[in-house]
C-alpha cells in the first residue's frame, strides 16, 4: 500500500462537475492499493498517517499531528501510485489491485482513519474520474510505502 500525503490549507475533489468532498487545514492523501495488501498494511499506514507530526506548533516546529490540529483528511484512491516506469514510456499498472480486491481494502482504510481521528473524513469515489484541487502548505509532501517501512 502506498500513500502520497500532502499537508494542505485546503483541498477538494470534484466528480462530474459537483464537489464531492472538501477540507480546510489538514491532509490530502492519495492511496494506492496492490494485490498483496492486507489489514496489517491498513493498520500500520492509517496509524502512521494519523500520527505524522507535520503541522507547526507554537514555535513553528513541525511537531503536531492532523489530530492535534483538528485537521481534516481528504482520501483519494489512486492506482497510478503503483505505476512501473522501468520499461518503455507507457507505465504498467500490473501491481495495482483489481477493484474486487481494492474496494473492500479502501473502505476499511476509510473506516480505520475515521476511528483514529474520531470524525468523518472526505473521500473521492473509487474508479471515478476526479478533479482534485489543493493548496499544498509548505510545501509538505511525503511518500509512504508499507512494503518499505523506512
Amino acid at each position: 500500500m502506498r500513500a502520497l500525503v500532502q499537508r494542505v490549507s485546503q483541498a477538494s475533489v470534484t466528480i462530474d462537475g459537483q464537489v464531492k468532498s472538501e477540507i480546510g487545514n489538514g491532509l490530502l492523501v492519495f492511496i494506492g492499493i496492490e494485490e498483496s495488501d492486507s489489514d496489517e498494511d491498513i493498520d500500520w499506514l492509517t496509524g502512521k498517517i494519523s500520527r505524522l507530526r507535520i503541522f507547526d506548533d507554537e514555535q513553528g516546529v513541525m511537531n503536531l499531528s492532523v489530530k492535534d490540529v483538528n485537521g481534516g483528511i481528504l482520501l483519494i484512491s489512486q492506482f497510478t501510485l503503483h505505476a512501473s516506469t522501468k520499461k518503455g514510456n507507457r507505465p504498467s499498472y500490473i501491481r495495482a489491485a483489481r477493484p474486487e480486491v481494492a474496494i473492500p481494502l479502501y473502505e476499511k482504510f476509510i473506516a480505520r482513519l475515521e476511528t483514529l481521528l474520531g470524525k468523518k473524513i472526505g473521500t473521492g469515489e473509487f474508479g471515478a474520474h476526479m478533479e482534485v484541487s489543493l493548496v499544498n502548505d509548505g510545501p509538505v509532501t511525503l511518500f509512504i510505502d508499507t512494503k518499505n517501512r523506512e
